[in-house]
């Protein structure tokens, strides 16, 4: 159940995700090292599309070395690989795994990205 106080922080994250220039953003790797291994909120964006994908985790880097759909969907629509970055937000709420899965359907329901698949309204 949402409540202002996680709605508040659902559009902090969002922002600060928005709101990252895209040569901040973390460039793709093979190995992603400079991605930490904390839980978090994620964007996969595009250089000129935007939000391509939001997505949430226990581990931000091991999400991303055993694979990511998004990347396939990126390279299928041809998108050249410095034009794709990563974006995240850690959050300390690995004991919480219900609070980040909440901020996820917040953020996701804001801006529909395109790469993920539509979560049903409440």
């Amino acid at each position: 159940m949402e409540n202002n106080e996680t709605k508040a922080q659902a559009r902090q994250i969002l922002d600060t995700i928005a709101l990252t220039p895209f040569e901040q953003c973390l460039p793709l790797t093979r190995d992603f090292k400079a991605i930490p291994s904390r839980p978090g909120i994620y964007a996969i964006i595009h250089q000129k599309e935007g939000l391509l994908y939001i997505g949430k985790t226990q581990n931000l880097r091991r999400r991303f070395q055993g694979g990511h759909k998004a990347f396939l969907w990126a390279w299928l629509d041809k998108y050249k690989d410095e034009e794709v970055r990563i974006v995240l937000q850690s959050i300390p709420y690995w004991q919480n795994p219900a609070l980040l899965l909440e901020l996820e359907a917040i953020i996701l329901r804001a801006t529909e990205p395109p790469y993920n698949v539509k979560i049903p309204t409440e």
